[in-house]
């Protein structure tokens, strides 16, 4: 019996919205090895300090630490090792051109399974976000709070 989508965990970068501006999104395929799988369906994995960048024309994900699976036995994998993503070739030169041209960054959102049992991965092209730019961000999320909690209050 197959473990179905809704029962394998959604690995997801939280910091990413917070220290970037999300331009665009896109979902890719991800390379990886058997005992990377088997990791990825017990949820021991992390995306906090992963970024993609282009290599020879291929997109590589680099920095997401998948934890070592622990029944492997000797055909073990690196956690952190450079992983390629899977992506049409008019996908990479089009995020290419604009990675080049506005100095904006390729990072991933969230890991999950697809509902085939397939890996994706969520990308996003975005900017870096100023001081400034996350204080006004908490201001506005503290203000929505507080007009809520009024609203809740008045009923």
């Amino acid at each position: 019996m197959a473990k179905g989508p809704s029962q394998t965990p959604k690995i997801v970068n939280k910091k990413v919205r917070y220290n970037f501006e999300v331009l665009e999104t896109l979902e890719a395929g991800i390379s990886l090895t058997g005992s990377e799988v088997k990791s990825l369906r017990a949820g021991k994995a992390s995306l906090d300090e992963a970024y993609a960048f282009l290599k020879e024309g291929e997109l590589f994900l680099v920095g997401c630490n998948i934890s070592p699976y622990p029944m492997a036995g000797y055909a073990q994998h690196k956690p952190t090792r450079e992983r390629k993503l899977l992506l049409h070739l008019r996908q990479i030169r089009k995020w290419a051109a604009k990675v080049s041209q506005r100095g904006l960054t390729i990072v991933p959102l969230s890991l999950y399974f697809n509902e085939r049992g397939l890996v994706k991965i969520s990308l996003a092209l975005a900017r870096g976000k100023t001081h400034a730019d996350k204080r006004v961000e908490l201001k506005k999320r503290q203000y929505q709070r507080d007009m809520d909690q009024a609203l809740r209050r008045r009923r």
